[in-house]
């Protein structure tokens, strides 16, 4: 078990609303609520990406925009293009979905191809990368394999989920991911975490990153538990 303070675990929160009607209010509450928070990044569609920026300018809380989301299913080329567009209007973050039909088909060098590229514009513009596996839709053998893919490229972190399928994180897959990817590459747990014993087993799991939409329950709970500022994981 190890400690952590509270504010490291509220830094660890991806503060998330990627719904379809999402509207400029709860864009407005989406970032105050990072801002007050102490959230490490607000995880929104793309298109909110330069309102977010606006709203967020100067508070340290990244905007983090969702590449190719939920279904992965764009080319390489349009998952390089709506990146380097969220970058320009103020992203600091990406999350984007792997192509799942290369990934079923074993096309490596595809998968590879298209991380290769689309990390490689978030180096260049000094932003974090995050690959999103959709472990709900993949084998072991093919969660592996994305991990070794990771590895040899080094995003900034792998993902369990979207969120938007069938299934989210399990500590299971967080340790799997852990396990098999590079120590340089971090792990984020994202998708049905609405609870603090939920988000305290995917950080003792390895997860550095938990995306969610009940970060503000999650953070009431763990401060009610906490002695000293401190809860265990």
């Amino acid at each position: 078990m190890t400690r952590y303070a509270l504010a490291d675990l509220a830094g660890m929160v991806d503060h998330t609303n990627l719904h379809a009607d999402a509207t400029r209010a709860d864009m407005e509450r989406l970032c105050a609520e990072a801002r007050e928070w102490g959230f490490a990044m607000v995880a929104i569609n793309s298109v909110q990406t330069h309102l977010c920026a606006e709203l967020l300018a100067g508070s340290g809380v990244h905007v983090g925009a969702a590449i190719s989301f939920p279904l992965g299913q764009t080319s390489v080329a349009t998952k390089v293009f709506e990146t380097r567009d969220a970058l320009a209007a103020g992203a600091d973050e990406i999350d984007y979905v792997v192509n799942l039909t290369e990934v079923k088909a074993g096309n490596w060098a595809y998968v590879t191809d298209e991380m290769e590229r689309v990390v490689s514009v978030c180096n260049e513009a000094g932003a974090i990368s995050k690959v999103i596996f959709e472990n709900c839709l993949l084998t072991r053998d093919e969660k592996i394999r994305l991990c070794e893919v990771a590895s040899q490229v080094r995003p900034t972190f792998v993902k369990t989920s979207t969120g938007f399928s069938t299934g989210g994180a399990t500590v299971e897959d967080v340790r799997l991911m852990r396990e098999h990817v590079d120590p340089s590459v971090k792990v984020k747990a994202a998708g049905g975490i609405r609870t603090a014993d939920a988000f305290l087993a995917m950080v003792g799991a390895g997860a550095e990153r938990i995306g969610c939409s009940a970060g503000i329950p999650i953070m009431r709970e763990l401060t009610a538990r906490a002695e000293g500022g401190f809860v265990e994981a």
